[in-house]
């Protein structure tokens, strides 16, 4: 092994930045940083494209630091290669307001591709990353014009390849041969608990070989066998590449090195002087960059600059040649939708009646193929979903341009696949499943709520009604759970008019949207009646006002109801007004952007004078609460469901206009 001085003393000042973060913070884990720090130098220096001026480049190559928790690691080469995180950044490391949080954050600092942390779901984007990669490759280059050719480079740990999500997502990535996807596995063979021996002892290798990727072991160690090893991966055009990189966690410290100590907690000061003497650094210099180092690190930064200004003059080139394409791609860039496209959407008729995921999958056969980056699919329940767009091509390791995924039976990495695919910032991904399944795919919903990022996630068979599948394909307290999610907008619609406005919010307010549709049919709501138009993307809103006077002394009621139970409310308020009972019916499809409407609004619709409420909603009663008021009441489920025909079980659940109207006159 022959490493030049400079790149040793590069590599070593790598791993002091990422000590001394720690040691400064007194929080934080400083093993992964100094073991991987080769393999990232290498990697960020010697083999990836890109810009530390631009760090939003389209065709940068995107790295993804799978192991979160070693964030020391990547805000060290951030630093040195002229990204803007300064050194007082790096003091502040995981301080209140800085830019160097505990994990990476996207969003949040500058050449930070996803948020990473929990693990296995950075591995999971970075398929997602590289599918993005093909579609818009093969969409848009042209012969002698590459406008998209970029790789997907992750490093991932021993706890990320134990997370089931891997599995899934590098399964997927095989049998789509994504070439372009190279993993650098940190074998450190060290977990919290120690070895990684006490619970993982499987063979890496000949699991990945079944996935069908490429796969080699070196010596994580030496910068030449990095390089080789990057290089022959890079060759590998038809498999993803998993390099397993044998390394030392503490790489340098002479008590703590190959030892569970160095994973999650400051070396401590003795160690840390022990480290600098071991590396030769100055004592007493903390964060410390020797001008070589420093004055070696520009040239990344200079070498990105040449490569972006090279593609800005392709892009030129390209745009006189093909404008249609350059404008869909700028388009998708500024976070815009081809001009009147809303005028694709379909029609419907109060004749009709359909389940929303019939109204769903309408509106996808009306614009997939004609908005250019809108793509997805389900988790092999597409029939069921109506997520199967017979006009457009699947996407398969044969046809890269094929809008339709079959994601198979694999919800968890589906989810983060579409956040990877969204995080292009040109594709407009969905993914859909059961609504019950939406329990495995909670870290990826989660994650694209904390990135903001535009990924739509389809929920069908939304309720007890699903029927005779029973208990465990009814869905009960999913909604409650969704919901609970900062930034993450749920919509339930009533009807195919709503699911028709709720797939306009989800394309249009570039955040992660969740919609929940039925499997059931239900009437069609008429627009010259109902204000369906203007009142669902404002979240709730008056659907039917009250029109008989009270009688008898009768106070009036509001039926606050969401999804397939706003038909049961517009049935029990026919029955109440006959009975001199004043009841206003109130559609509240998405509890989040009502939220968001002005005060005067919301006390419109529901007034706070009237607190005789009652909310209805196949689901669990959690959280509606302050809806219905103290002297309200929730029609919801408590329990789980059972195994009969749906009619049958919303029935016996009490989901009837009858149940409404005696839960009304109770309140009178």
């Amino acid at each position: 092994m022959h490493t030049d001085p400079i790149d040793q003393l590069a590599i070593n000042t790598v791993r002091m930045l990422a000590v001394d973060m720690v040691e400064k913070a007194r929080s934080g884990h400083p093993g992964m940083p100094m073991g991987a720090a080769p393999m990232a130098y290498v990697l960020w220096t010697k083999i990836m494209k890109h810009n530390p001026d631009n760090p939003e480049w389209i065709n940068r190559d995107r790295f993804v630091l799978s192991a979160g928790h070693g964030s020391a690691l990547l805000y060290s080469l951030l630093h040195l290669t002229g990204y803007d995180l300064s050194m007082d950044d790096l003091r502040q490391f995981r301080q209140w307001g800085s830019k160097t949080p505990g994990h990476p954050e996207y969003g949040h600092t500058p050449g930070v591709e996803t948020t990473t942390g929990p693990l296995g779901q950075g591995l999971s984007n970075a398929v997602g990353m590289a599918i993005a990669e093909r579609y818009c490759a093969t969409r848009l280059n042209k012969p002698d014009m590459e406008l998209i050719d970029y790789s997907t480079y992750v490093i991932c740990g021993d706890g990320d390849l134990m997370e089931g999500i891997t599995s899934e997502a590098a399964s997927i990535a095989g049998h789509l041969r994504l070439g372009k996807l190279i993993c650098m596995y940190d074998h450190n063979r060290i977990s919290i608990e120690g070895s990684t021996d006490l619970a993982f002892t499987e063979s890496v290798h000949q699991r990945f070989e079944a996935y069908g990727w490429h796969v080699v072991e070196i010596d994580g160690n030496d910068p030449e066998a990095i390089e080789e090893a990057l290089h022959a991966a890079r060759q590998v055009t038809g498999k993803p590449s998993m390099i397993i990189a044998k390394t030392n966690i503490g790489f340098g410290s002479p008590n703590k090195q190959d030892s569970a100590s160095s994973h999650g907690a400051p070396l401590g000061a003795e160690e840390v002087a022990l480290v600098r003497k071991y590396f030769g650094f100055p004592e007493e210099s903390s964060f410390f960059v020797p001008e070589s180092v420093a004055a070696h690190m520009s040239a990344v930064c200079e070498k990105g600059s040449r490569s972006e200004t090279t593609w800005n003059e392709l892009f030129n080139t390209y745009g006189k040649s093909h404008p249609e394409l350059a404008e869909e791609m700028e388009t998708m860039l500024r976070n815009e939708l081809p001009e009147g496209w809303e005028t694709l959407l379909p029609q419907f008729s109060p004749e009709e009646k359909l389940a929303t995921r019939q109204a769903s999958s309408r509106v996808l056969h009306a614009l997939v193929g004609k908005i250019p980056f809108l793509v997805g699919g389900s988790a092999d329940l597409a029939p069921s979903t109506g997520t199967e767009v017979k006009h457009a091509t699947d996407f398969t390791s044969e046809n890269y341009g094929g809008a339709i995924f079959r994601f198979g039976v694999r919800e968890h990495a589906m989810g983060a696949i579409i956040n990877g695919m969204a995080l292009s910032r040109i594709l407009i991904p969905y993914g859909a499943t059961f609504l019950v399944f939406a329990d495995y795919m909670k870290p990826a919903l989660r994650l694209a709520a904390i990135m903001q990022v535009p990924s739509i996630f389809i929920f069908t068979h939304d309720s007890i009604a699903v029927g005779e599948d029973g208990p465990t394909h009814q869905p009960i307290e999913q909604l409650a759970m969704m919901r609970s999610i900062p930034g993450l907008t749920v919509i339930r619609p009533a009807d195919a008019q709503e699911t028709k406005a709720a797939w306009y919010i989800a394309l249009t307010q570039n955040k992660p949207t969740v919609l929940v549709f039925s499997r059931q049919t239900l009437p069609v709501l008429d627009q010259e009646k109902y204000p369906v138009v203007k009142g669902t993307p404002k979240g709730a809103y008056i659907l039917s006002e009250w029109s008989a006077p009270s009688t008898d002394g009768n106070r009036p009621v509001i039926l606050i109801a969401t999804g397939a139970e706003v038909h049961l409310a517009l049935e029990a308020q026919s029955a109440l007004l006959n009975a001199g009972v004043p009841a206003r019916v109130v559609s509240m499809p998405s509890r989040e952007l009502f939220e968001q409407q002005p005060e005067s609004y919301r006390n419109e619709v529901l007034p706070p004078s009237i607190r005789r409420r009652i909310v209805i909603e196949a689901a669990s009663p959690f959280g509606w609460d302050k809806y219905a008021t103290d002297e309200g009441s929730i029609l919801g489920i408590n329990r789980f469901g059972t195994s009969a025909p749906g009619n049958t079980v919303l029935r016996e659940y009490g989901f009837s206009a009858a149940a409404i109207v005696e839960a009304a006159k109770n309140l009178q």
